[in-house]
C-alpha cells in the first residue's frame, strides 16, 4: 500500500506539471486552431535560462525565475510577431509546419549554446523529507505541486474574469465576432504565445529541479500533447484533468509494469489517448463540432 501511495503522489506531482505545459497547447489552439510543436523547446529554453542565471551569474532563484518568465514572455511575443503572424489567414497546416520548423531551429540554438550534457540545479528547496503517513515525499515534489496548483488557479481566474482573458475566450469562440466588438485578434494571438512560453518555462524549471536538465527534455512537449488531446484541445479544465490522469497512469505503469515489461511507462499516455478518442473523438471535455451539409 505504501508503494502504491508513493507512486500516486509522484503521479500527481508530475501530472500537475503536465497540466501546466498542456495549458500552453490549449491556449494556442483556442486562439489560432493550430498546434504548437515547439512547446517542448519553449520549456527547454526557459529551463536553461533559469539554470544559467543561478549557476553562472549567482542570481537568487526567485529573481532568476522572474527574469526567466519575463524573457519567456518576450520570446513568445517575438516569435508570434516575426515567425507566425505572416501565416494569419493562411491554411492552418501552414502554421503547424512553421511550428515544426521553429522547433528544429530552437533545438539547434539550445544545442549550440548549452550542449548535450545533463546539468543539475543547485539545491533550492529544503532537503528534509515530508512525511504523509507512511509515505515519504521529497520537498521539491511538494513545492512543485503547490506552485503548479497556484498557477493553475490563477490562470483559471485570469481567463474567467480579466479583460484580456475574456477577450481571449471571445476570440477562441468566434474571431469575426471578436473583431466586430473591437477586440484586437492579433494581440490575443501574441498574448496566447507569450503565456504559452511562460507556463512551459515554469514547468521546465520544476522538472529540472526534479530530474536535471538536458536536451531530451524537449520531448516532454510531445509527451504532453496526449494530455491536451485527452482533455480536449479547446478545454482548459480538460488540460488540467488530463494532466493528472496521464501523470498518475504513467507513474503507476512505471512502478508496476516497467520492472516486468520495460518501456511501458513511455507508451501508456498514447495507449490511453487512443482508447479514449475511440469513444470521444473531441477528448473528455472538448467541444464537439457538428457540420451540417
Amino acid at each position: 500500500m505504501t508503494f502504491f501511495l508513493q507512486m500516486l503522489v509522484t503521479g500527481i506531482v508530475v501530472g500537475s506539471v503536465y497540466a501546466l505545459v498542456a495549458l500552453g497547447f490549449v491556449l494556442i489552439y483556442k486562439a489560432s486552431d493550430a498546434i504548437n510543436f515547439a512547446q517542448g523547446e519553449f520549456l527547454l529554453i526557459g529551463t536553461y535560462i533559469c539554470l544559467t542565471l543561478i549557476t553562472t551569474y549567482q542570481i537568487p532563484f526567485l529573481v532568476a525565475m522572474v527574469l526567466t518568465l519575463v524573457f519567456s514572455g518576450l520570446l513568445g511575443f517575438v516569435i508570434e510577431r516575426v515567425v507566425l503572424r505572416p501565416f494569419i489567414g493562411e491554411p492552418v497546416i501552414s502554421m503547424i509546419m512553421a511550428t515544426i520548423g521553429l522547433s528544429s531551429l530552437l533545438a539547434g540554438i539550445v544545442h549550440i549554446i548549452w550542449g548535450h550534457e545533463t546539468r543539475v540545479y543547485p539545491q533550492i528547496f529544503p532537503d528534509t523529507p515530508v512525511r504523509l503517513g507512511e509515505v515519504v515525499v521529497s520537498p521539491v515534489y511538494v513545492w512543485s505541486l503547490i506552485i503548479v496548483l497556484i498557477l493553475l488557479a490563477f490562470f483559471t481566474l485570469f481567463f474567467k474574469y480579466s479583460k484580456i482573458g475574456i477577450a481571449m475566450r471571445a476570440t477562441a469562440d468566434d474571431q469575426q465576432a471578436a473583431l466586430s466588438m473591437g477586440i484586437s485578434v492579433k494581440m490575443v494571438f501574441a498574448v496566447s504565445w507569450a503565456i504559452s512560453a511562460v507556463v512551459s518555462s515554469v514547468g521546465g524549471v520544476l522538472l529540472g529541479n526534479i530530474n536535471g536538465v538536458n536536451s531530451s527534455m524537449a520531448l516532454i512537449g510531445l509527451k504532453v500533447l496526449p494530455v491536451a488531446l485527452l482533455g480536449g484541445l479547446d478545454s482548459i479544465p480538460g488540460a488540467i484533468i488530463g494532466g493528472f490522469i496521464i501523470g498518475i497512469l504513467e507513474s503507476m505503469a512505471g512502478g508496476y509494469l516497467d520492472p516486468i515489461i520495460g518501456g511501458v511507462k513511455e507508451v501508456v499516455p498514447f495507449i490511453v489517448l487512443v482508447l479514449i478518442l475511440m469513444f470521444k473523438p473531441y477528448g473528455l471535455f472538448g467541444k464537439e463540432e457538428i457540420e451540417r451539409v
